[in-house]
């Protein structure tokens, strides 16, 4: 169970830092970061796997470059369902989800270290 807080309070420290890093992304304090975690977690377990589904044949023919723009569908709508987390534009979500994957990487291995 404390892994799973770690890995909740990561992600939401990682979420927080992507939004300061990237300027068309607002969030409104941890608190929002946090429930933003949540149902990102949601959305990575019910939403994403269908539209994996849906769009294999273009990620097979862009040779996964396709799974960018569905990382980016997710973060938008982690944002359209979090109340004080906004992301401006697609562009913003793209690149915030990447960020996030960097960011998120990067303070999981720092923490996993000193565990």
């Amino acid at each position: 169970m404390s892994q799973f807080i770690l890995t909740w309070v990561i992600t939401a420290l990682s979420l927080l830092i992507t939004a300061y890093l990237i300027p068309g992304i607002t969030i409104n304090g941890f608190t929002v970061a946090a429930i933003a975690t949540l149902v990102m977690g949601l959305i990575n377990a019910i939403v994403k796997p269908i539209l994996l589904l849906f769009t294999l044949p273009l990620t097979v023919l862009t040779l996964g470059l396709f799974l960018f723009v569905v990382n980016a569908i997710s973060f938008s709508l982690v944002s359209y369902f979090t109340p004080g987390f906004t992301v401006n534009s697609f562009l913003d979500a793209l690149f915030g989800s990447i960020v996030l994957s960097i960011v998120s990487s990067f303070l999981g291995k720092i923490f996993e270290a000193e565990s």
